[in-house]
């Protein structure tokens, strides 16, 4: 007999409030009562890592465990390892120190957030309060990026599609997106200043920390751009958009039985 879990996996932190805010958005989820849940952290975050997650549910009878990753692009380096060490594919594109987990039950991978239409949204929702003549200004998304082949171009598949998705959403005159990695924000930011458009800098990360309070502002330096830092979490929608993607994958396994 079948019975369904989910391990949603997250980067991890040493910042209590990072993987609190993350915790706290998995707990507003709406599934079905007897669906086991467990929360999981690739690094950092002792007695929370994938395979504490993997043992639990496991432990709950689980036969098959639904991966959501939450993470901001398929071009992370860490969905690939991820996917390896669960057993979803058979090796590696980069090579990994991570192990293969221990797994007993069927594994289901799912996607990171990428251009989900509900993460335009929850952008648009976080910088509205920088608008202020839409006419005359541009949403600059900005990423983490990969310096890797392959990963690379995902990144800005995924961060481009989702910077048209932003721009319909906020009704302003344009969108683009920058990446840190290879460092392409500065130029993106003088470019469209040179346009005549004011700069709203958005920053693509999960949750504030390092790279949306330090390395996004020391990378402008000296330019003229609207930026407060706000991150995708907390946000309601988030849990709507892991729901969204349980539902399907619940539906998909229960058709196979």
């Amino acid at each position: 007999m079948m019975k369904p879990g989910v391990l949603i996996i997250s980067h991890g932190s040493r910042d209590k409030t990072w993987v609190s805010i993350v915790e706290e958005a998995v707990g507003h989820l709406s599934l079905e009562k007897e669906l086991p849940v467990a929360v999981s952290f690739l690094e950092l975050v002792e007695g929370c890592l994938i395979q504490d997650g993997i043992n639990e549910l496991e432990h709950a009878g689980v036969t098959d465990i639904i991966v959501i990753p939450l993470f901001v692009s398929s071009g992370s380096t860490h969905i690939d390892e991820i996917e390896y060490a669960l057993g979803a594919k058979a090796a590696p594109e980069r090579e990994t120190d991570l192990e293969r987990f221990t797994v007993n039950a069927r594994i289901h991978f799912g996607y990171p957030v990428d251009d989900d239409p509900d993460i335009a949204v929850m952008i648009w929702d976080k910088v509205r309060e920088l608008s202020a003549n839409p006419q005359r200004e541009t949403i600059l998304l900005v990423g983490h990026g990969s310096k890797h082949d392959g990963f690379r171009q995902r990144w800005e598949q995924g961060i481009s599609s989702l910077a048209e998705r932003v721009r319909t959403v906020s009704g302003v005159a344009a969108a683009d997106y920058g990446l840190l990695n290879p460092d392409s924000i500065r130029s993106r930011t003088v470019y469209w200043q040179e346009q005549g458009y004011d700069v709203l800098v958005a920053p693509l990360f999960l949750s504030e920390g390092y790279f949306t309070k330090v390395v996004i502002p020391e990378r402008l330096q000296g330019l003229k751009y609207a930026y407060s830092g706000r991150t995708l979490l907390p946000h309601p929608l988030l849990p709507h958009w892991i729901e969204e993607q349980v539902n399907t994958m619940l539906v998909k396994l229960r058709a196979q039985v």
